[in-house]
């Protein structure tokens, strides 16, 4: 795959650049010694803000017991995590094509940091899957661009997509990272997050707005326009992977293929779907490729 980038960076991306380093240096810790590791979560808390529920606002919602509510939060949390853990590997991915590669010499000196942050986001989400639930869910691969396209094209969307997805996720770590009705140990582990994030999300728009703007050059209207579509089914694609028959099924929920459907139909979740990517359409707008 050729990942070769020919746009010039600017003074301003550099001293950006240079300040998140600065930062990730400053705020590192050891993940493995930072979490406290309960060996249990009292069976009656949801392991999930009941507003981040995908049932949330719906007719569904109404038809379920608080104990339903609650089994059905620890294994949305579940889905949400191992989301995160697989996304993370796949983002990785394509991170480390191109470190240390022509053309991203400026950015390489912070995509070490990002590296190693994101490898240890991977680890505690995995691990609390692990330890309170004694699994992770499927992979849904995320499906990243070919040689199909040009290679400063496959470039933006590969950074959009990571920078979508860190979005989104962050929507829902940074509320739960607020609310005190939450186990302390699911807080802690979307706290983190949240605040790695943080920065690796400044980093995204930044990057991603520079290759943006070396795609208007050297493309068509037309073309732009596809990829616009193209991200836009992205950030479709992710939204529906929070609605999982898995989830649904190891809560107990009959029918969870049936259940699903009717959810995601629900028309009182589309202004809870346009919250959550709020954030991110914004962000497109700014940058002239959402109108």
């Amino acid at each position: 795959m050729s990942a070769v980038s020919t746009i010039e960076w600017t003074e301003e991306f550099a001293r950006a650049v240079d300040r998140l380093i600065d930062v990730s240096v400053d705020d590192y810790y050891n993940p493995y010694r930072t979490f406290e590791w309960p060996e249990s979560i009292a069976p009656n808390d949801l392991w999930m803000s009941r507003e981040l529920l995908s049932v949330h606002g719906t007719a569904a919602e109404k038809e379920l017991s608080h104990e339903q509510l609650v089994e059905l939060s620890r294994w949305e949390s579940v889905n949400l995590y191992s989301l995160i853990a697989h996304g993370i590997r796949e983002l990785l991915i394509e991170v480390m094509r191109r470190i240390h590669t022509p053309g991203y010499e400026i950015p390489t000196p912070y995509f070490h940091h990002f590296i190693g942050e994101e490898n240890e986001h991977m680890w505690f989400f995995a691990e609390f899957c692990l330890r309170y639930a004694g699994r992770i869910y499927p992979d849904r691969r995320m499906v990243f661009p070919t040689d199909e396209r040009a290679p400063e094209m496959n470039n933006f969307i590969v950074f959009s997509q990571i920078l979508i997805f860190e979005q989104i996720g962050d929507y829902f770590n940074a509320k739960m990272a607020a609310d005190t009705d939450l186990p302390e140990t699911v807080r802690a582990v979307n706290r983190i997050h949240h605040r790695d994030e943080s920065r690796h999300i400044a980093f995204g728009g930044k990057l991603v707005k520079a290759l943006f703007e070396e795609v208007r050059r050297t493309h068509s209207p037309e073309e732009v326009e596809e990829v616009g579509q193209y991200l836009r089914g992205y950030i479709d694609l992710i939204i529906q992977m929070l609605y999982s028959r898995d989830a649904y099924q190891d809560a107990g929920i009959p029918n969870p293929t049936k259940f699903r459907a009717a959810v995601i139909a629900d028309p009182a979740r589309a202004p809870i779907t346009a919250r959550i990517t709020e954030r991110t359409n914004n962000f497109y707008r700014r940058i002239g490729l959402f109108h």
